[in-house]
């Protein structure tokens, strides 16, 4: 099985006629993602061909979903259009949106989660990878050859090492992998992540992997605790981050002791995950837990 994305996930493109959205749709197709349209209202009625499929460009992602009974959308818009996209498709009722663009302004990205979650759609991101599920479909930018279906889920603040750790582990396999975001202001959490997982039957394993900034880790930590009975393995990156300077992603920033590599591992240890060092260490630590 899978969490949020399936073979019969019908997904449309906001943004698909621009250079990102092209490229990108080419490459979900190839990944067996059933694309049913893209949406741009400059362009409504016409059609793209990515070699042997002709995909249909829509006015609005409402007709695009009366059309094709499309259930999720894949966000490439500028920055500066991305909350009008949410909206818009939370307003037809989309139940998944993944929001690729990177650069949203906080208090855009505040406006258009509340407002998503009022309206009963999912956002993953901003600022993420997205997700896939190997061998069914591929919504976002993730590689689509690097893993194949198997027994882990996985969730990562960071695409790099969404990437690392699917091809460290590809003999093994994986569920879902979900790029949820480094913003400090996302759609989907670590926790929702490991509730879906919890809740998977044909996911034995999870991999958790977070980085410095925030309390994410640790609010997920205490969640581990309180309702995940599965084997979790984690990966913080950031242990060689300077000490008082802001790295990576807009969401690591650190305050004090609060918000380190160190304070995250050891919450996480103290619910019994086991993390590790190095994200090669951590697929040895993923493959030792499969084979207990």
């Amino acid at each position: 099985m899978a969490i949020y994305l399936t073979k019969e996930s019908k997904v449309l493109v906001q943004g698909m006629t621009g250079g990102e959205g092209m490229k990108h749709t080419r490459r979900m197709l190839a990944a067996g993602t059933n694309i049913v349209g893209g949406v741009n209202p400059r362009k409504a009625g016409r059609t793209v061909d990515f070699d042997d499929r002709a995909v249909p460009v829509f006015g609005s992602v409402v007709d695009g979903m009366q059309s094709t009974g499309a259930d999720v959308t894949v966000v490439f818009v500028p920055p500066a259009f991305a909350r009008a996209a949410v909206v818009e498709a939370a307003d037809a009722g989309i139940g998944l949106a993944v929001v690729i663009t990177e650069g949203i302004p906080v208090h855009d990205s505040v406006a258009f989660t509340t407002y998503a979650k009022e309206k009963g759609t999912r956002v993953i991101g901003p600022n993420c990878p997205g997700l896939i599920t190997p061998g069914q479909s591929n919504a976002g930018i993730i590689p689509a050859d690097i893993a194949k279906p198997g027994r882990i889920g996985l969730v990562s603040k960071s695409g790099t090492l969404t990437y690392q750790l699917m091809y460290e582990l590809r003999d093994i396999g994986f569920s879902t992998c979900v790029g949820i975001g480094g913003d400090p202001v996302i759609g989907t959490t670590h926790i929702d992540c490991l509730a879906a997982f919890q809740d998977d039957p044909d996911t034995e394993t999870i991999v958790l992997i977070g980085e410095i900034g925030g309390d994410a880790e640790e609010r997920a930590a205490a969640y581990i605790r309180a309702h995940v009975t599965k084997p979790v393995v984690g990966y913080i990156a950031g242990f060689t981050a300077p000490e008082g300077k802001t790295m990576g992603h807009a969401g690591a920033i650190v305050s004090g002791s609060a918000g380190t590599a160190q304070v995250k591992k050891e919450a996480l240890e103290a619910v019994g995950v086991k993390v590790g060092s190095t994200p090669t260490e951590t697929a040895r630590l993923v493959l030792a837990q499969l084979e207990a």
